[in-house]
């Protein structure tokens, strides 16, 4: 039996992206409205009841509408799996990101309405709440969250200034420190300090880096590198896409590495002599931040 879906906005990069990975699979049907239709509500809503799962990849407050119109619909609504950034600190979602925390994976396969994990903060919470959970960081810890993404994640407009040859081939952004990934690496990070967040983008279409400068001497009990290892290794011990990984010999990291995977890899970076450490994430923005984790997703709702 096939799960029929529907991706609501798939004319964007994500939307994309997850149709492409789709097409060819026997065990999804996917269903689409003519263009013409498609911001007719009637028509959305006739598609949304015909769907086991609709995935929204859409602004904000388009994809509230689109969930208004289900929740209209009452028991005859599709399962959700919303990609923007509307409900993912929203009561009633559970968080799409299945490496959080044991029994994650069950929750998002168990739940009508999965909330798709950010891209920075994949790679942000990845980092932090196995430290937390094991007490080596605490949640009030003032912490400095650094990350460069490549353009594709940055919506139509950052794109086409990129590939016209436009943009800078790289800058700092959201200056204004109230970037939208913010509250949901608070929320699953475990943190009650807001960290001071600075994305920047580069002139590479994919890839990302997230890194975190510690002081160790700062933290309680002043722990060394290998416990930060530790935690990692037992975190992620059943983890299938996120892996601790050794520190470069080179001192160098590729933020491009892991494009064209859904993988993710975490690195402790230490200089104990100096009581310094980085903890680095490097993912594919379009992988394990967007459509990869997204179908990582889909298969748990439709018990893949």
């Amino acid at each position: 039996m096939t799960t029929k879906i529907f991706i609501d906005g798939d004319a964007g990069t994500t939307g994309l992206e997850i149709r492409e990975r789709l097409a060819g699979r026997s065990d999804i049907s996917l269903l689409a409205l003519p263009q013409a239709q498609r911001k007719e509500i009637a028509a959305k809503r006739d598609i949304l009841a015909s769907v086991d799962i609709a995935i929204l990849c859409l602004p904000d407050d388009a994809a509230k509408e689109t969930v208004a119109l289900c929740d209209a619909l009452g028991e005859r609504g599709p399962r959700l799996l919303d990609a923007s950034t509307a409900h993912r600190v929203a009561q009633g979602w559970v968080y799409g990101f299945a490496e959080l925390c044991k029994g994650q994976a069950a929750e998002i396969a168990a739940s009508r309405r999965v909330a798709n994990v950010g891209c920075y903060a994949t790679g942000a919470i990845a980092l932090i709440r196995p430290l937390v959970d094991a007490g080596l960081i605490q949640s009030d810890q003032p912490l400095t969250i650094n990350a460069v993404s490549g353009y594709s994640g940055g919506g139509r407009q950052m794109i086409e200034a990129y590939e016209s040859g436009k943009a800078p081939a790289f800058e700092l952004y959201a200056l204004g420190l109230e970037h939208k990934h913010v509250p949901e690496i608070m929320a699953y990070g475990r943190l009650t300090a807001r960290p001071l967040f600075v994305p920047s983008v580069g002139n590479f279409r994919q890839g990302m880096l997230v890194s975190i400068p510690l002081g160790l001497d700062a933290l309680p009990g002043k722990p060394k590198a290998c416990d930060f290892d530790d935690a990692y290794a037992r975190h992620y011990a059943d983890a299938k896409h996120v892996r601790p990984a050794a520190a470069p010999a080179d001192g160098k990291l590729n933020a491009l590495a892991l494009n064209g995977t859904d993988d993710l890899e975490v690195f402790v970076i230490a200089n104990e002599a100096r009581g310094h450490a980085l903890l680095v994430a490097r993912l594919d923005n379009l992988g394990k931040g967007a459509a990869g984790a997204a179908i990582q997703n889909l298969d748990l709702m439709t018990g893949k």
